[in-house]
């Protein structure tokens, strides 16, 4: 398997001068202006790699042994009653901060037509159509097709109600639009069949709320265009995108307007991988990987694919690290490497990590999706909420499950330029450090900090996030306790956590394979009042433990410093000098010198479903206190694997 040298670099030194590395390489650009972008469109949905509605065999063909899955799942929403979403449900979000409310049903009815869709496209006897109908009146006649937390974000008077004056584009707005797209492509001329206004209609709503604001405007943050030092750009860019570009080339027919749209994409998705770190490193974490490069890759595709595979950079270094990381990030028994925002478990679709890699020639991604396919099978004809992943799923499965490739772990990953390592001894232990700085998108402040897994088993932890409310978007977002840096395996220096802001940074990162090391200097990510010079975090991977070293040099003493560990299942603190702790049958230690250090446990309750469905009822942190408050000092821990 081919190893890219920036990634798997036996020594790197990596100091960084600019947090916000924007570089323009225009990845897109170079390889298409408008003119080619014109001659090599294919137009009137020739490209479509689907049956026409009325092509059974070809349907029948194509859905195979999930037809009667898909048509089953349809038959559950045949008397579906479409939920109106209420102005009060849209206010909650203003009100307390609750997203679900207004989510939920939204959530819902895109499952809903999605459903009913795929499955009037499987059976083709219209016995779904009504209800399709019904479905697409409903929203055609909603105020909006964005969700709260962004009406109350885009729209000029910031206010969570929809504005019937503005037609916004979001992430959810476009995951409707591109699901409309798709169903009056299949089915406009079945409807015109009930009444020609349905098509009319929907046709028009697409029109007015999706291709005309992105021709039109520019100023959406997420677009870039107006992109600034300082200024993040995340998954939302590829994500509508791809959404603007699937409705534009499933509607629009003519040629001039649609290479102004695709171009206008082009430009738009080459200031994302111009902002995205050159090493594939996904700040997000694997869970929004699938919204970041799992979207990327969603636009990639459908631009080569309308494009006849003449506007095409699958094969660039930098995709195929943004698609590689995904299988680089999994430690096994279903856990991933989790930073920022990310779940600790794996929830990624093999079908397009297979697809990825296919597209990149990755073995890599290609082992590892068939062997998540196998560890967990997924079952197409269930997920309709994006219809052309639902059907690319369906169309490539018998690829997926003739995949002959193996997964082989890699054992040390490096990202020089987002400062994530992972170490794998290959004896049972694996530790996934990070640098960075505390303004990284979905960011936690958590720079210098690590998890720790023992055969598959998360022993120090890093929690992850609790359900999205108003507050996790705004300036209380370092409230919350799972963003504050002194509930991740970090210290408390002087008694102060980091800091938020790029400011707050990594420095002196360095790794090294031969030796199994990571090591930073975190001073640099803590305010003025933590009164420290320099606090060199350093971790060594051995065959049957981990040493960490925390050497610092402080300008005060103002109050006892403080070293923070995160875990969970039977923890045990009776006997001085050590730790003990049991996961599922796995035990593990955590020494630290007892003239040094007094311990304490704090239990953490989990009543928010989005952690306790990972970690169960209840967390730990153990917090060791300095008992002297010294300038400088060295302080030691190890853990060790008790198997």
């Amino acid at each position: 398997m081919k190893r890219h040298l920036y990634i798997l670099t036996c020594l790197v030194f990596f100091t960084t001068m600019q947090m916000y590395a924007y570089e323009e390489r225009n990845l897109l650009q170079q390889v298409a202006d408008l003119a080619k972008v014109k001659e090599s469109l294919v137009m009137n949905q020739d490209w479509v790699p689907f049956p026409n509605y009325t092509d059974r065999a070809g349907w029948d063909q194509l859905f195979g042994e999930y037809k009667e899955t898909t048509i089953q799942n349809g038959e559950k929403y045949l008397n579906h009653e479409w939920q109106v979403i209420k102005a009060t449900d849209y206010l909650e979000y203003e009100r307390s901060g609750n997203r679900q409310i207004m989510e939920k049903p939204h959530n819902e009815y895109r499952q809903a037509l999605g459903s009913l869709v795929a499955a009037e496209l499987a059976e083709g006897k219209g016995r779904f159509t009504e209800a399709i109908i019904n479905g697409v009146f409903f929203l055609c006649e909603n105020s909006s097709w964005a969700i709260s937390a962004h009406t109350n974000s885009l729209q000029k008077r910031h206010r969570a109600i929809p504005d019937h004056r503005e037609d916004i584009l979001e992430i959810r707005q476009g995951d409707v639009a591109q699901m409309l797209a798709w169903t009056y492509y299949f089915l406009n001329k079945e409807f015109d069949k009930v009444d020609p206004i349905i098509s009319i209609r929907l046709r028009n709503e697409l029109q007015k709320r999706e291709l005309d604001p992105y021709l039109k405007r520019t100023d959406f943050w997420w677009m870039a265009f107006e992109h600034s030092p300082g200024h993040v750009i995340n998954n939302w860019n590829p994500w509508c995108n791809y959404n603007a570009l699937t409705c534009f080339f499933l509607l629009e027919n003519d040629k001039e307007v649609l290479a102004e749209a695709v171009y206008k994409t082009i430009t738009s998705v080459d200031k994302y991988l111009n902002h995205v770190k050159a090493d594939g490193g996904c700040e997000e974490g694997p869970t929004y990987w699938a919204h970041a490069a799992g979207r990327l890759f969603n636009y990639l595709h459908m631009l080569s694919l309308c494009t006849n595979g003449k506007i095409s950079i699958f094969d660039h270094p930098q995709i195929r690290n943004m698609g590689e990381y995904i299988a680089r990030s999994y430690i096994g028994n279903g856990w991933v490497v989790n930073f920022a925002d990310a779940s600790p478990r794996n929830d990624c679709d093999p079908s397009r990590i297979h697809r990825y890699g296919t597209a990149i020639n990755s073995d890599l991604m290609k082992g590892y999706a068939a062997a998540l396919e196998k560890e967990s099978p997924i079952t197409p004809g269930i997920n309709w909420m994006d219809m052309f992943n639902g059907l690319e799923i369906i169309r490539t499965m018998p690829q997926l499950k003739n995949e002959t490739l193996a997964y082989t772990p890699p054992t040390y990953t490096w990202y020089p330029e987002t400062e994530f390592c992972y170490l794998d001894n290959q004896k049972g232990m694996y530790l996934a450090t990070k640098g960075g700085f505390n303004n990284e998108s979905h960011n936690h402040n958590d720079v210098g900090t690590f998890s720790l897994y023992i055969n598959s088993h998360p022993i120090l932890i890093d929690a992850g996030v609790g359900t999205y409310t108003r507050q996790t978007f705004s300036g209380e977002r370092y409230k919350i306790w799972t963003m504050q840096s002194n509930y991740h395996n970090l210290p408390m220096i002087n008694g102060v956590p980091q800091s938020f802001g790029s400011e707050y940074k990594a420095t002196e990162v360095k790794a090294n394979q031969k030796a199994m090391t990571f090591s930073t200097n975190i001073a640099t990510a803590y305010p003025e009042e933590a009164k420290v010079e320099k606090w060199t975090r350093s971790y060594r991977l051995g065959s049957k433990s981990l040493k960490i070293e925390d050497t610092f040099s402080l300008k005060e003493t103002v109050a006892p410093n403080q070293v923070n560990f995160l875990t969970w299942g039977k923890v045990d603190i009776s006997q001085a000098g050590i730790v003990t702790i049991e996961v599922n049958n796995v035990k593990a230690s955590l020494k630290y010198d007892k003239a040094l250090f007094d311990v304490s446990i704090e239990t953490i309750q989990l009543d928010d479903p989005k952690l306790s469905n990972v970690w169960g009822s209840e967390i730990y942190r153990l917090s060791l206190t300095a008992k002297l408050q010294t300038l400088k000092g060295k302080y030691t821990f190890t853990i060790s694997n008790m198997q």
